[in-house]
């Protein structure tokens, strides 16, 4: 499917494997297929991928260790993607509260584009996502995480 080894003839997947590489990605999406495919897509990556089939699978994995980044479907039964953000966002910060969020949804209008970015998700996709897409919009999440990072401070 994809190569994780890194050479000269691809150097944009370079990139975006150098930026992958270790981060923490909750998935979460109640169709198994689709968290599936994001899983194998995200561990060509070395991306340590933790999934969740519902809201409350997505809190417990959330309280156990915050991810670095959180995908998440909006149509799921109980409670939707847009009410999990919201209670996510309720969070205080050291215990996920600002996780970037990316909405993977098959709700593809404009409007519902802007419902999710008013929602607080920081990205949107559409199902099916081309994987280089998504593998681009978590690694620029993932460069604004590294720009956020406190710096060594040198004596």
């Amino acid at each position: 499917m994809f190569s994780k080894a890194c050479d000269n003839s691809h150097p944009e997947v370079d990139r975006y494997f150098y930026a992958l590489k270790g981060l923490r990605v909750l998935v979460v999406d109640d169709n198994m297929d689709s968290l599936e495919l994001v899983r194998i897509i995200l561990e060509e990556y070395s991306v340590q991928v933790i999934t969740a089939i519902s809201a409350s699978e997505a809190l417990r994995a959330i309280a156990n260790i915050p991810p670095d980044i959180l995908i998440c479907d909006i149509a799921m039964p109980q409670v939707d993607g847009y009410s999990l953000l919201r209670q996510i966002r309720n969070l205080p910060p050291e215990q996920g509260g600002l996780i970037p969020a990316i909405a993977l949804t098959a709700f593809a209008t404009e409007v519902e584009r802007t419902l999710a970015l008013e929602a607080g998700f920081q990205k949107h996709l559409t199902k099916p996502v081309e994987p280089m897409v998504l593998v681009a919009v978590i690694s620029e999440l993932a460069g604004q995480l590294l720009h956020l990072q406190p710096q060594d401070q040198v004596a």
